[in-house]
């Protein structure tokens, strides 16, 4: 990466356009799911008092009604949107009982799929859709893979860098074009060079045996209610974690905005026998939206999304087609277990120089030999990342693990050193010299300390993330919460379901139209 990015940031520093870097914006999104005190999977609905799954700007929930889902706003500092993360935790608290939070990526003890109950969203034909597409996911992939959790970081560059990135670059392009292609650059060095961050972050070496009940494995057992791999660290992100037969076919193409929409509407738009042989439509209601390989955009798992605010019943695709690339929503980041949050401030210092670094460096597309090489490397990571002598391929050299991870950084310190000189501060390259301390030693990465954690506790999967549920609640709960933010979340607790019944009243279709209305956008 470094030809292009020495270029990039030369002509920044020199032309005076560095302030152009001021202004990044983030968000965090972060599921987790409800126990019951004994850290078993929460058999009760969404808690009323949190406010309306539907229609909640801040708490909903995502895949079950046990599993929550917290969206901050977009904030210029991250630590802003880390705060808002800690008051949303609070605020639920208070609403939970004797439930916990699960602290962890992976889930935590689901004696079976009918534990888990299907996320509902009233009445309304919106609502409605919510619930479908799930029991859609259900049918196609059963419901354990859908309780695992994660955290996505949302990342936007600052308006007024792209004119100065495109003067500098003498693009011709018009300015959305411009931006477009600019994250698109973005995604793909990011997916060359992600393997880094599961590495780095991956917090999930381990599972509880409730999760691969009745599926082969070749997991090693760390107690009776114990799977892990001993150099794992992410699992969430093997092929045990998000694993999709009918996606593994397809080809995304992730090099530009076009071939992006293009390759993603063929799935949506092209049947996969398995689903017709299911049905759509039966006596007893919907099984899925259709019977297509994709039901809608966001069934495509992927580590990285091109994202675009959507207007009122827009489909996502339609928005990116409309008006652009808005944001990434990088995916692939584990809950730590070991953090209160599950990230800290260091975590998305780094994220935001990283993803900086991604957007100014190589411009060459992704071929298929090289997404063949993206992917392999990224299982051996996951799987297998901490190993020693483990080895990547790299173009058509062979290289380990911490030589090609040193270079990566290199790049990386390179971008941190400008954004500190923006910040005022150190942080940026202060964040990127603690990674290179984890490729110097595996042992402190966050899947390594986890593994000694339990070992030294003498805990199970199971045991160790529910007493670290408990630990970080209350953590969590003595930084307090802001009187105007307790008042502004109890406020919209009652809106949102006041909003609710104000769209289930408006419905003036019947939901076999709207559901083909809003398929044929």
């Amino acid at each position: 990466m470094s030809e292009a990015l020495e270029q990039n940031l030369k002509l920044i520093t020199e032309k005076g356009q560095i302030l152009a870097l001021d202004g990044i914006l983030h968000g965090i999104e972060k599921e987790g799911l409800r126990t019951d005190s004994r850290g078993a999977i929460s058999q009760t609905g969404h808690p009323v008092s949190l406010g309306s799954a539907l229609t909640h700007s801040h708490i909903t929930t995502d895949y079950s009604e046990a599993l929550l889902e917290f969206i901050t706003p977009a904030f210029r500092e991250s630590a802003d949107a880390l705060q808002f993360l800690q008051q949303l935790h609070c605020f639920t608290y208070q609403h939970l009982g004797e439930e916990e939070l699960w602290g962890a990526s992976m889930p935590c003890q689901i004696e079976s799929d009918d534990a888990i109950q299907i996320a509902r969203f009233g009445s309304s034909n919106v609502g409605r859709l919510k619930s479908i597409y799930r029991v859609g996911l259900e049918h196609r992939y059963g419901k354990m893979m859908q309780a695992i959790a994660g955290i996505h970081y949302n990342f936007s560059l600052p308006e007024t860098l792209w004119p100065v990135l495109r003067e500098l670059q003498q693009s011709q392009e018009d300015l959305q074009q411009f931006r477009s292609a600019g994250y698109f650059k973005l995604i793909r060095n990011f997916r060359r060079a992600s393997w880094l961050l599961l590495y780095l972050f991956g917090a999930s070496p381990a599972l509880s045996s409730s999760f691969m009940r009745g599926r082969e494995h070749d997991l090693e057992q760390w107690d009776e209610n114990t799977l892990y791999r001993p150099y794992a660290t992410s699992l969430r992100m093997s092929d045990l974690g998000y694993s999709n037969k009918a996606q593994s076919g397809l080809n995304i193409c992730f090099n530009h905005l076009n071939s992006y929409i293009k390759t993603l509407t063929q799935a949506i738009n092209t049947p996969y026998p398995a689903y017709e042989k299911l049905g759509v439509k039966t006596d007893q209601g919907y099984k899925q939206l259709n019977s297509n390989v994709l039901q809608i955009e966001n069934e495509y798992y992927s580590d990285i999304r091109p994202k675009r605010v959507c207007l009122s019943g827009e489909k996502p695709v339609h928005a990116l087609r409309e008006r652009g690339v808005e944001y990434i929503e990088v995916r692939n980041t584990d809950i730590n277990p070991l953090l209160p949050l599950g990230i800290d401030q260091q975590q998305a210092d780094f994220m935001d120089a990283f993803l900086v670094t991604c957007l100014l460096s190589d411009p060459t597309d992704v071929n298929s030999p090289e997404c063949e090489l993206i992917n392999r490397n990224n299982s051996l990571v996951v799987n297998r990342g901490r190993e020693p002598g483990l080895t990547l391929t790299r173009g058509d050299q062979q290289i380990t693990v911490p030589e090609w991870g040193h270079l990566i950084l290199s790049d990386i310190l390179k971008t941190a050193t400008v954004l500190d000189q923006v910040a005022g501060d150190s942080r940026y390259s202060d964040a990127v010299s603690a990674q290179q301390a984890k490729l110097d030693n595996p042992e402190l990465t966050p899947s390594a300390q986890i593994l000694d954690s339990m070992k030294t506790s003498g805990l199970g999967y199971e045991a160790f993330i529910l007493q670290q549920s408990r630990k970080h609640r209350d953590s969590i709960l003595s930084m307090g919460l802001a009187i105007e933010r307790q008042e502004y979340l109890e406020k919209l607790a009652i809106s949102s379901f006041e909003e609710q019944k104000q769209i289930e009243l408006s419905d003036q279709l019947d939901f076999d139209t709207y559901l083909a209305n809003y398929l044929a956008q």
